[in-house]
């Protein structure tokens, strides 16, 4: 476990970067614990890649910090930062062998040499790389490169390491093997990781806490089961593994049991914070998502089974809502399946789903505030409402 009650080991606070007139990143806010693995988790140009380079000195913020240690270093070029950076294309040395591409930061620093040799030495063993060090980087496969670059952003003994999609060029056999073996290795050495990928499955595998970043902003930081398990925004349960997302709004509440109206029926849930009409996003994991042929207490959705997908340890069960909105269940291939045609009510355990607010229902109150404070901005029929 991580301690996140202790000072970060990197800090970023307020951090912002424009590119013209472009907004890559938006008031970032993050702190690093020594020892974490940390994953920068995004799709293409949503900043992770942006952020890893501040971190590293590559690139300067347009406004706010970057603390290591405690210590201001914004202004600081990346060789005067107590970190590494291992990049996608492992950037080697062709006209060098393993062990001078390895041991070429201690060369630069004029590290003795006998140091050299037992640092280098101890390294290549570490990456499982002992007998390679006579090789050039053209003798080896893509996996053992990645490895030779590792070794020699590890053996300047940094105190972060960052890595900028390291496994991206590798085919998925490899990949998945060198995912247990980086998270094997930074654990054996103890030293902070912060990892970018677009790769969901990934950052769920390595990663102490995830950070989702969409559009420049951090949308939410956590353990893998917290993102998984509790999304708080649409785009995170979305992005993170599949998820069934029903638009829908509050119609009842009673205690910590909500009803909620969507287009294709009435379903329940529970949850707290929620106000009535609402508009609200209904969250549900497909292996969390039921059917069944009779009706179902506290939900009235029924739709169509319409196909069967085997993809080896599951079967993904797709039913279609009468809005043309598709659910996807997840069941043992071995189980039971409906009938193609068949109608079903979906439905699932209260406690699985999960309940977040809108964007779309502060847009509409902002613009309800704006017409009630401008009666003259108020169109002809009457003031904009939800309804519309």
């Amino acid at each position: 476990m991580i301690r996140t009650d202790k000072e970060p080991i990197v800090r970023l606070s307020g951090v912002t970067k424009d590119f013209g007139k472009s907004e890559v990143l938006k008031q970032i806010d993050l702190d690093v614990y020594e020892g974490e693995f940390l994953t920068l988790l995004g799709p293409s140009g949503c900043g992770k890649t942006t952020t890893l380079r501040i971190i590293a000195g590559f690139e300067e913020p347009s406004n706010g910090c970057v603390y290591l240690e405690q210590a201001d270093v914004t202004a600081l070029p990346p060789y005067k930062r107590n970190v590494n950076t291992v990049f996608q294309t492992y950037a080697l040395f062709p006209h060098m062998n393993v062990f001078d591409n390895v041991a070429f930061g201690l060369v630069e620093k004029k590290v003795p040499k006998p140091e050299i040799k037992e640092r280098v030495e101890k390294m290549l063993d570490l990456v499982q790389l002992k007998n390679f060090g006579r090789r050039k980087p053209h003798q080896m496969s893509g996996g053992q490169r990645q490895r030779v670059a590792i070794a020699r952003a590890l053996v300047n003994n940094p105190k972060v390491l960052l890595l900028d999609e390291p496994l991206g060029a590798l085919d998925l056999k490899l990949r998945k093997q060198m995912q247990m073996e980086l998270k094997h290795l930074q654990k054996q050495l103890g030293i902070t990781f912060i990892y970018v990928t677009h790769d969901q499955e990934e950052a769920l595998t390595m990663s102490d806490r995830i950070a989702v970043m969409n559009g420049g902003v951090i949308e939410q930081i956590g353990t893998a089961q917290e993102i998984y398990e509790h999304p708080k925004t649409k785009f995170v349960a979305s992005f993170i593994g599949e998820s069934n997302i029903i638009e829908a709004s509050v119609t009842g509440i009673d205690g910590d049991l909500i009803e909620l109206t969507a287009e294709n029926g009435v379903v329940h849930a529970k949850g707290a914070g929620f106000v009535q009409d609402e508009m609200i996003y209904i969250s549900i994991r497909p292996e969390n998502t039921c059917y069944s042929f009779e009706q179902v207490e506290n939900f009235r959705l029924r739709g169509i089974v319409k196909e069967h997908v085997y993809v080896g340890s599951i079967v993904k069960t797709v039913v279609a809502l009468p809005n043309g909105q598709r659910l996807r269940l997840n069941q043992h291939p071995h189980s039971s399946l409906p009938a193609i045609g068949s109608a079903v009510t979906v439905y699932w355990d209260m406690d699985k789903a999960v309940i977040m607010h809108t964007a779309e229902d502060t847009l509409y109150d902002l613009i309800e505030d704006a017409l009630l404070n401008r009666p003259d901005l108020a169109v002809k029929q009457g003031s904009l409402s939800k309804e519309e």
